[in-house]
């Protein structure tokens, strides 16, 4: 156990199958290059069934991937996850179902539902809400109103009306019979509801005031909302278009009042964590919610059990045990986690098994580097020099056995759909691990190099007409594994997931893994 590991997640970085928008083969990689060309390496799979999701075509996630590196197995994940409580009905026998439906029958009153309108699998999937629509007429549930919120990131940039389309002919199919449902109220992800890790709390507020308060510009459906913002804002996807209200004779159509119920149908946490918090804390000071609803309120999931946030869920999260932070400190061993705020989470709780705080005070060190609150293609190089000092410093200290960072830039960058800035960013990563890597020379220590997923390999792809468009969704390419040591690895033979990293780790430190994880690569 002398040997010391630091473990780098490059975030978004995968290898091309296309070879479109490639911003990492077009950035200036010198360090990376060198490393697959001289290190021991191999190429992990990162999606579908690898970390848990239904299927191939189910792209990953920095949630799920960051679950499979931390805990060396495979767990049902997201879509998957609701699929299976869909599909068995346990959804609708929870007790949160049964209190959200019996609440609407016995006072007259509505059911919401907020979410990601997509089947991109990552945050939401369009079928369940289509699902819980048909269960709440069944029911006997008299109304329902939809929030939307559009995607544009783990779909293609510009297909809000794909969805919209789809949701409203299952509206028209379902409305009748003493039942009436509809779309009332909307906008993009990445400008109302969906903020993460208490970056922007306007954005929450925004979501709160069209939401719930019925605020904002009005529009006669969800269609010309949506065209109308195309034609104003010149280039403008999906994630970015400003919020919606939908009114008939200048009154929304379904603002949240006292006696509805309310379901967030998200199942991703990361992004749901506010809103809830906003619909479930009587005491809450990020910003003014006037006179919150007496509503009752459920997440699709959990999504933080430390936090019990929020307190009704429909499905029940995957139990993650045995993870890789807990082997190690059953050994005594040290651990340093650093990211900077917008991946913070993902090396702490995702890491962890989706469990907040540490498993020991003493053995582990935790520290966030605030993200700073700009689009990340004005500063594509984010935090990676902060994140960067941080690992030095601990390397230096000699304190931590174990040390994990993670660098954001590959994946937040590619999110924005800049492929310039997307080609900084994975440069700027680079010059960061260059960094490492001479530390590490100088103090004998194994760098082990990975990513959760691709982004920045695959920035363009082809439309149906065979036209390039900019793709900002993760893709579905491998991601490397690189060992950098001085002693000698070799990875053995066969093919290989996120969740063969931790097992990978263990065997590094000389330790026995549990026997529920996947085979170690080395």
């Amino acid at each position: 156990m002398s040997e010391k590991v630091v473990l780098i997640v490059m975030d978004g970085v995968g290898f091309s199958k296309t070879g479109l928008g490639d911003a990492v083969t077009l950035a200036n990689t010198p360090t990376l290059d060198n490393l697959l060309r001289t290190c021991p390496n191999t190429r992990l799979k990162a999606h579908g069934d690898a970390v848990g999701l239904p299927s191939d075509d189910d792209m990953g996630n920095s949630e799920v991937g960051h679950n499979a590196l931390g805990c060396g197995q495979i767990y049902s994940q997201g879509a998957k996850l609701v699929n299976e409580s869909i599909e068995s009905g346990k959804i609708y026998e929870s007790d949160a179902w049964k209190e959200l439906s019996a609440n609407c029958v016995s006072k007259g009153s509505a059911l919401h539902f907020i979410g990601l309108l997509s089947d991109g699998n990552v945050h939401s999937n369009i079928s369940h809400l289509f699902e819980m629509l048909e269960k709440a007429k069944a029911e006997g549930i008299k109304k329902a109103h939809v929030h939307i919120l559009l995607d544009g990131r783990d779909v293609p940039a510009t297909s809000a009306l794909t969805y919209v389309d789809a949701l409203e002919e299952k509206i028209a199919e379902l409305n009748g019979d003493g039942f009436t449902a509809d779309i009332a109220s909307g906008g993009g992800r990445m400008k109302i509801t969906m903020d993460r890790y208490q970056a922007d709390w306007n954005m929450v507020k925004l979501g709160w005031d069209t939401h719930v308060k019925g605020e904002g510009r009005q529009f006669c459906c969800a269609k010309k909302a949506i065209e109308t913002y195309r034609e104003e804002i010149s280039g403008v996807i999906d994630q970015d278009l400003p919020p919606f209200v939908i009114a008939k004779d200048g009154k929304p159509v379904g603002r949240i009042i006292d006696g509805d119920s309310v379901i967030l149908y998200n199942f991703r946490g990361d992004r749901a964590l506010e809103i809830s918090m906003a619909f479930d804390y009587d005491e809450f000071d990020k910003f003014d919610r006037g006179a919150k609803p007496d509503v009752v309120y459920a997440g699709m999931l959990q999504y933080d059990g430390d936090l019990k946030l929020p307190e009704k869920y429909l499905v029940n999260p995957p139990e993650i045990k045995e993870t890789l932070s807990e082997l190690l400190v059953s050994q005594g061993m040290t651990q340093f986690a650093v990211s900077e705020t917008q991946k913070y989470g993902h090396v702490t709780y995702f890491w962890n098994g989706n469990k907040s705080g540490k498993f020991s005070e003493e053995l582990e060190t935790y520290l966030e580097i605030p993200s700073d609150k700009v689009s990340f293609d004005e500063r594509p190089w984010m935090k990676s020099a902060e994140v960067t000092d941080a690992v030095i410093d601990a390397m230096k200290s000699g304190r931590y056995d174990f040390i994990r960072c993670n660098y954001p830039n590959g994946d937040m960058v590619g999110h924005t759909g800049s492929l310039d800035a997307t080609i900084t960013a994975v440069a700027s990563v680079d010059l960061g691990i260059a960094r490492v890597l001479k530390v590490a020379d100088e103090l004998g220590v194994t760098v082990l190099i990975t990513a959760d997923h691709g982004n920045a390999d695959e920035m363009l792809e082809k439309n149906k007409k065979g036209e390039l468009q900019v793709r900002t969704a993760h893709s579905l390419n491998p991601v490397p594994f690189i060992i950098y040591s001085k002693n000698e690895y070799t990875i053995k033979e066969g093919s290989y997931g996120l969740a063969n990293v931790a097992p990978t780790v263990a065997k590094i430190f000389g330790i026995k893994p549990y026997d529920s994880w996947l085979d170690s690569m080395i």
